[in-house]
């Protein structure tokens, strides 16, 4: 199927591993371009020699390192990626613990790039996609922010407020000519996983044997799904947050 996304300039924060490195794999066999953000710029440029022979061009794959907890480096990234057609706001590793067990420091720090830098860079893109009458949001989200637990308490709460901010703003992006919607993973092989499955003395497959199917989702299962809804194909698609958790949350 013709995603009819060729030509597309596509931003993805935490595009420089696990499901953002995944999206910006589908989106250059889609034929679009791409600019990988995250903190690490020796992982991005190592991320980007390995995706570029997949875009149309050599030039199909341009890196931005920052702090995107910061509010400055958000606008400075908004500014310097210049015109894109479609954000994919991903960065950002909340971690676990129980309310008595997180510092509130451990709260701002953690929220600052994920909920906020979620927020501001929608804020920002969108401003522009209503100036120019299209452009389209994903929102990798989670799946705790549906199924919360105290132990993952500071994630799961910062991915309910996503869930909602998501539904609220998709719900008002049309009126721009633009859509903004969300995904929620449930577990899913990322290097991240692989290492809270270390600290637990588990494998990643040990770590998946309870899980739908089996196993953990693959990075590009939720990335084929990012692109598909992402693309023209399901342009009816915004103001909604699609659980991609194998059913996890009603086992």
């Amino acid at each position: 199927m013709d995603l009819d996304l060729t030509g597309r300039r596509v931003l993805i924060t935490g595009g420089s591993k696990g499901i953002g490195a995944a999206c910006a794999r589908m989106f250059l066999s889609e034929g679009c371009t791409v600019i990988l953000a995250a903190r690490d710029a020796a992982k991005l440029a190592a991320t980007a020699a390995e995706l570029s022979p997949l875009g149309p061009v050599e030039t199909s794959v341009e890196t931005w390192a920052g702090d995107l907890s910061q509010g400055a480096e958000r606008e400075r990234l908004h500014h310097e990626a210049g015109g894109y057609d479609i954000l994919v706001n991903n960065a950002g590793a909340i971690p676990r613990g129980g309310l008595l067990e997180l510092t509130m420091a451990q709260w701002e720090a953690a929220w600052a790039l994920k909920v906020m830098g979620f927020i501001h860079m929608t804020q920002l893109a969108l401003g522009a996609m209503k100036d120019r009458g299209s452009g389209v949001i994903v929102n990798i989200i989670g799946a705790a922010g549906r199924n919360p637990r105290y132990g993952y308490v500071c994630g799961a709460t910062g991915n309910a407020a996503l869930m909602a901010f998501t539904e609220a703003v998709g719900g008002k992006a049309p009126d721009f000519g633009a859509r903004v919607f969300g995904i929620n993973p449930g577990g899913t092989r990322t290097e991240r996983m692989v290492t809270l499955a270390a600290q637990e003395g588990k494998t990643i497959v040990e770590a998946g044997a309870n899980a739908p199917f089996g196993r953990l989702a693959e990075p590009l299962e939720i990335a084929r799904t990012a692109v598909f809804l992402a693309s023209p194909a399901c342009g009816y698609v915004s103001g909604t947050v699609l659980d991609l958790d194998g059913g996890a949350g009603t086992r």
